[in-house]
């Protein structure tokens, strides 16, 4: 049996390792609420700031992101239609998915080194490690 899957990463990498239970396990951190995620930095963000259309500052033009994924809890929920243009102009791609998929697709991406970010809403279940 294969022990360990996960693919190694340069170090300060922010490897998604856990959700669940109202927040996640993030390079070996606990973050007990909503993330926003990029390759190098975790930081706190809720759902009311995606509703409002207040997005993180990282995400603006010329920020070297290419894929945002948006994580909307246990099941797809659609984002406010404005926000799609704003981050085209950007130069972002936006994915909605589940926050599960979406923790799972940041890893995958991460590990292929392209410059993706994730805003991800907690889940209020059981962690999945």
């Amino acid at each position: 049996m294969v022990d360990n899957i996960t693919p190694p990463l340069p170090a300060g990498r922010q490897l998604i390792q856990g959700y669940g239970g109202g927040g996640f396990r993030i390079a070996g951190s606990e973050y007990p609420h909503s993330v926003f995620v990029t390759e190098t930095v975790t930081t706190r963000w809720e759902i009311a700031d995606l509703m409002q259309m207040s997005l993180p500052p990282e995400l603006g033009a010329g920020s070297g992101i290419a894929v945002l994924l948006i994580g909307t809890g246990k099941s797809i929920v659609q984002i406010p239609r404005d926000i799609r243009p704003t981050l085209r102009t950007a130069g972002i791609g936006v994915e909605i998915m589940d926050t599960g998929a979406a923790c799972r697709t940041f890893n995958v991406l991460l590990s292929e080194e392209r410059a993706v970010a994730a805003l991800l809403i907690a889940v209020d279940d059981d962690p999945v490690a």
